[in-house]
């Protein structure tokens, strides 16, 4: 799950008067492996903060705004800097009253804010290829206007989590402590407190609005700023791809929850492929596989090899007809089609294996043989593009000059988080990290609070059937929560016709409309 964000840093003078957090950083005590007289040598940077001026078009409006992007330090429980976020803010000129501020972040965990910044919301927006036809290539790529922006709408606020972007630990802090839900949401938290303290925002609405890991992170930041020790109720959570119970997202053979959630999402996928639901509506085709995964599928695999013959023979087939797989693979597979294996399998006879962030990519591989696809082509085939031009518009029309590389992806802050939920020390065993109660604690204590929800289609990551059951399961207040859908994937804005919808949705949302939200 990889996707970013970019948010707002403080001038010195004013991060001087929040110089003791009130929401808490982690404490970084020296570690064991470096002696602390080498920490305390480390220096702290001052932070550095570039602004301009720009106009555009969005939503039919032409406004000025100016653009703050630059570092803000969090400090540590000594009141010390121990971390830099760099955030990228959106700021509309010459309007009065509570204008909403929204911040932004993608997930990961480990990416940095940029598929939502150049992607859906930001005033620049990357072109690729909307039909996932062809592969992003080389440089030059193409930087357009984006008059689909809600800047007309809301202040926007992009934040890099630390070891993303150039955000970074500082002075006697470690990347590694922000590598954790603790780390994360108590600096992100902090952040969004001196944010709204420095610009006298503290009574404008405020939203989060998250993709993937990041939807994850907007659920624990919502109830931690809310039950914290400073109160700052959110008007609204945008939840794009969302994550919070990671068991409906993880496809991995002990996990009979995972085949009933995916399923769906293979046969939307198999059928825009022409393999599944020839003829049949795709309104009509996935409330089928839905119905089929909930009502029969599900308690198929609970059954196991307690089965009939005749009801093993039912499912078999019905699997086939959902997922276009043949019969045999799917006996071959004891009934169980994991998602990597359905993304080489689906066209393996024409050599191709399909994307696992948006179905609708096909990558040519040279092993056409392998059980699994050697990468993510929906990964790939935007990837360069996206970074290209980050860096572009970071320099050019922002023109930020650091001393660093931007890293829109980080490997080592996703392979090194952190996800136990409980204290070092203390007793713990894996399980799968949900947010699913943080959220509706979070609901439950802010009546006001609304949310809205995202999906794709052909996302095969996050699957919007999962998302779906999600929200049923946990007592989250279904009147103020909004499911929408996307002919896409994971980052379904790809898509230009999505990313339209999405756009007039997004729109919908802010004038506090969840009843005009377009269905399934």
């Amino acid at each position: 799950m990889k996707l970013p964000v970019m948010l707002l840093a403080l001038a010195l003078a004013l991060a001087l008067a929040c110089a003791m957090p009130a929401i808490a950083a982690p404490d970084t005590k020296a570690s064991e492996e470096k002696p602390a007289a080498e920490k305390d040598a480390r220096p702290v940077p001052e932070p550095v903060m570039f602004k301009s001026t720009h106009t555009g078009t969005f939503g039919g409006q032409k406004i000025s705004y100016r653009v703050e992007a630059g570092e803000t330090h969090i400090r540590n429980a000594e009141g010390e800097p121990a971390a830099s976020l760099f955030t990228i803010s959106y700021i509309r000129e010459n309007v009065s009253g509570p204008r909403p501020v929204s911040f932004v972040f993608n997930g990961g965990p480990g990416s940095a804010s940029v598929w939502l910044h150049l992607g859906l919301l930001g005033p620049k927006r990357v072109k690729v290829a909307s039909d996932a036809d062809a592969d992003d290539g080389a440089a030059p790529y193409a930087l357009l206007d984006n008059p689909l922006s809600i800047l007309d709408v809301t202040d926007l606020v992009f934040v890099d989590p630390i070891g993303t972007g150039y955000s970074r630990a500082v002075g006697k802090g470690e990347d590694k402590d922000y590598w954790s839900e603790e780390g994360d949401g108590s600096s992100i938290a902090e952040l969004i407190r001196i944010w709204i303290t420095e610009h006298k925002r503290w009574n404008a609405p405020k939203y989060l609005i998250g993709e993937s890991f990041g939807t994850t992170r907007a659920a624990y930041l919502a109830n931690r700023m809310l039950t914290g020790d400073v109160d700052i109720a959110l008007n609204g959570l945008v939840l794009i791809s969302q994550a919070l119970d990671y068991e409906g997202s993880t496809s991995a053979h002990d996990n009979i929850y995972s085949y009933v959630t995916y399923l769906p999402s293979m046969a939307a996928t198999a059928q825009f492929h022409g393999r599944a639901g020839t003829g049949v509506p795709q309104s009509q085709f996935l409330a089928e596989a839905r119905a089929f995964a909930r009502d029969e599928y599900g308690a198929a695999l609970w059954k196991g090899s307690a089965m009939t013959a005749p009801e093993r023979a039912r499912i078999a087939q019905r699997l086939a007809y959902f997922t276009g797989l043949s019969p045999a693979y799917i006996e071959t597979s004891d009934l169980k089609i994991l998602m990597h294996r359905f993304q080489k399998e689906l066209l393996r006879d024409k050599g191709v294996a399909l994307g696992r962030l948006d179905g609708r990519y096909l990558g040519d591989e040279a092993d056409d043989v392998a059980e699994g696809p050697e990468a993510d082509v929906s990964g790939y085939a935007i990837g360069s593009a996206y970074s290209a031009l980050m860096n572009h518009y970071l320099s050019t029309d922002l023109g930020v000059s650091m001393d660093r590389p931007y890293m829109v992806s980080s490997e080592a802050a996703g392979n090194g988080w952190n996800y136990r939920d409980v204290p070092e020390g203390e007793y713990w065993e894996p399980r799968f990290l949900n947010v699913s109660a943080k959220l509706t604690t979070a609901m439950r204590q802010n009546t006001a609070m609304k949310v809205w929800v995202a999906n794709g289609y052909f996302d095969l990551i996050t699957p919007f059937f999962d998302a779906e059951i999600t929200f049923a399961r946990y007592g989250i207040p279904k009147e103020r929560v909004a499911m929408t859908y996307y002919q896409g994937g994971h980052m379904m804005y790809l898509n230009e016709g999505a990313l339209a919808a999405l756009a007039a949705d997004l729109r919908t949302f802010y004038a506090g409309k969840l009843e005009d939200a377009r269905p399934d």
